[in-house]
């Protein structure tokens, strides 16, 4: 019998019993506490948001410390992020908080890509939590979850409607992130025109399909003050580190020529309603969220295009094995494939490549034919040409012999004429 239909049969038969006395399993949700306080949390923010827009003020804000950062520029040549993180202690709660910020969103000409960065960044978190839940030897006890959990999106405050980046970019990230849209410095504007702001936001958020993160109701204890909140959305919030004395107490403000603006007064600013909702509140749904629903979401799409799926196609639950043994028979028959063509490409380019070294090598003796052939003739024209100049040399050495005898005959042939002619002289007289 399989473990699928035991643990099934298991589950269906089990009944509802009375304890006779006090067991003690009733402590578990101390030792989970206990547990979890002893090991710490981790929180993970991304703050998006146009150069300028007050991101490491309200941070600062939120957790009430001055977080170190360089300020940004708007001489970026495309958006980077740039990721963060503390070790913060409150009370004897322990919480690794990471922040991580987009520098030089927006500032570009050509805005059409700004939000890919972002996105690559957010899967690349899913996919480092993935590898590490895959192996064999897993630490996930121990490992540092950079996944985020919550999208702070800072929103200029303009007054009129959303910017089409801020639209693109809302609607690329709701399936991966908890996305909590915020007017950041909503001083700038008159309370009526916030109001019209908010309201002209939430219906182009809405008719763009962005979905948003909304505070949960399913829990009793939370669902009063979450409902509220969600229909303050999105916050109008106002970041200050600067504390000012008001009546009697020192209060984090920002002071103008026309008066003062207190952080933490809700008729001023929705600041306390953000830090109740993001911290105090629904840190937990937020982190839990992310787990079970856009990491799940990934991880399944991950796991799918690998082949992996829940249910063969008669609808029966799929062994992790028998996949396993498929793929592996699957790639290795590609692998083989490859190979083969491989084989077959480097053949065929050896023969390729010995034709042209053959006709390569014809080419050559053909060449040095009619060199050999060309090299004989003009050989054979010098031999001809040496045997005439030999000839000619011969005879001129004839005729210089010749010459040499008829000049050494010729004197004395002139004296035995000269006494003949002396001789028949005296003869005479």
């Amino acid at each position: 019998m399989a473990a699928t239909d035991i643990a099934r049969q298991v589950g269906e038969g089990c009944r509802t019993v009375p304890l006779a006395g006090h067991v003690g399993f009733d402590s578990l949700p101390d030792q989970l506490v206990n547990k979890s306080v002893s090991q710490g949390f981790c929180f993970n923010i991304l703050c998006v948001g146009e150069t300028g827009l007050g991101k490491s003020t309200l941070m600062d804000t939120l957790f009430n410390t001055k977080f170190e950062g360089e300020p940004a520029t708007h001489t970026q040549p495309g958006v980077q992020l740039r990721s963060s993180t503390y070790d913060l202690q409150e009370s004897n709660v322990g919480l690794k908080l990471t922040i991580v910020s987009t520098v030089g969103f927006g500032d570009q000409i050509n805005k059409e890509d700004s939000y890919k960065p972002i996105v690559e960044f957010i899967d690349a978190q899913f996919e480092a939590y993935l590898q590490e839940e895959l192996k064999i030897r897993r630490i996930l006890h121990t490992y540092h979850d950079s996944r985020i959990h919550a999208c702070l999106y800072f929103i200029a405050p303009t007054g009129h409607s959303l910017k089409s980046l801020d639209l693109v970019t809302m609607k690329k990230l709701d399936s991966k992130v908890n996305i909590i849209p915020i007017i950041a410095k909503s001083d700038a504007v008159s309370k009526s025109e916030l109001t019209k702001f908010k309201i002209k936001i939430t219906s182009e958020l809405v008719s763009n399909g962005v979905q948003i993160y909304q505070f949960p109701t399913d829990d009793e204890s939370v669902a009063e003050i979450n409902g509220t909140m969600n229909a303050h959305l999105p916050f109008a919030v106002i970041g200050s580190t600067e504390e000012l004395k008001i009546g009697n107490k020192m209060m984090k403000a920002r002071q103008y020529p026309w008066g003062t603006v207190q952080v933490e007064n809700e008729a001023h600013c929705d600041f306390v309603k953000l830090r109740e909702m993001l911290i105090r509140v629904n840190m937990e749904d937020l982190r839990e969220q992310t787990h079970s629903r856009h990491y799940e979401l990934y991880r399944r799409c991950k796991l799918e295009e690998m082949g992996f799926k829940d249910t063969d196609p008669d609808s029966k639950p799929f062994s992790l094995q028998e996949t396993y043994e498929a793929k592996r028979n699957e790639f290795l028959g590609e692998l083989q494939k490859k190979e083969e063509e491989m084989r077959q490409m480097f053949v065929q380019r050896v023969k390729e490549k010995e034709a042209e070294l053959k006709e390569a090598e014809k080419e050559l003796h053909e060449k040095f034919d009619r060199l050999k052939k060309l090299h004989q003739d003009e050989k054979k024209k010098l031999e001809d040409k040496k045997k005439s100049l030999d000839d000619e040399v011969n005879a001129f050495k004839q005729r210089k012999t010749a010459a040499e005898l008829l000049q050494s005959q010729g004197p004395q042939a002139g004296g035995s004429q000269t006494l003949k002619r002396d001789k028949e002289k005296k003869n005479f007289f």
